[in-house]
């Protein structure tokens, strides 16, 4: 069964547009290791820049494979120089009942 999650992405100072390059080829990346499933994602941004990005693993097992698989290590590497991971509740957006985000995707 999928694993449906939600990701926040907060861009490190001067690594915006990195950050948006990395984003746009992640699901691409986890769909060719055979990761995620076919379910388009849903990436958008927040009023202050975070990118929010809902997208399908395949399983719990392939979530415990993305953390043994060197492509997907050196992915969130990239990640980890460019942003810092935020929690939802974190994102001032989420505190409406219906949250309105600007299009990424």
């Amino acid at each position: 069964m999928g694993r449906i999650v939600i990701t926040c992405y907060r861009p490190k100072k001067g690594k915006k547009t990195t950050l948006e390059e990395l984003t746009n080829e992640h699901y691409g990346i986890l769909r060719e290791e055979g990761l995620v499933t076919n379910r388009t994602p849903i990436i958008m941004k927040s009023v202050d820049g975070c990118i929010i990005e809902v997208f399908e693993w395949k399983s719990k097992d392939s979530i415990d494979q993305a953390h043994s698989n060197p492509k997907i290590q050196k992915l969130w590497e990239r990640y980890g120089e460019a942003c810092d991971f935020e929690k939802p509740i974190n994102i001032a957006e989420f505190e409406n009942i219906f949250s309105e985000f600007e299009p990424f995707n």
